[in-house]
């Protein structure tokens, strides 16, 4: 009898990662796009907001990645189609992070 072992979290641990990429990626575009949000993710000022974009960006992946690893403790995903996902939203988050990519989307 063949026995699988659980891949849930690692799993969660790839899925976090690209939702910590694109949540980089979509932050970066906001606070370039918006003076009040950059002025809100603006924790220390010789950064601007590059220094709150990238500390929300770790604290979305942590959440997520706990979140993810207590609902996929013990359990077996499908792991094509969390790293197609994650890889996806790698991709999205860095090309959202490159100014003519979040340029297009702010209309400038």
């Amino acid at each position: 009898m063949k026995e699988t072992l659980a891949n849930g979290p690692a799993g969660a641990a790839i899925l976090s990662a690209g939702i910590g990429c694109f949540a980089m990626g979509v932050l970066a575009v906001v606070a370039d796009g918006s003076k009040t949000v950059a002025k809100l993710l603006t924790f220390y000022a010789p950064t601007g907001p590059l220094s709150g974009v990238s500390t929300m960006a770790i604290v979305i992946w942590l959440a997520a990645w706990l979140v993810l690893a207590r609902w996929w403790g013990a359990r077996t995903v499908a792991m094509r189609r969390v790293n197609m996902a994650a890889f996806v939203l790698l991709a999205i988050g860095l090309l959202l992070t490159f100014p003519p990519f979040g340029d297009l989307l702010l209309g400038k």
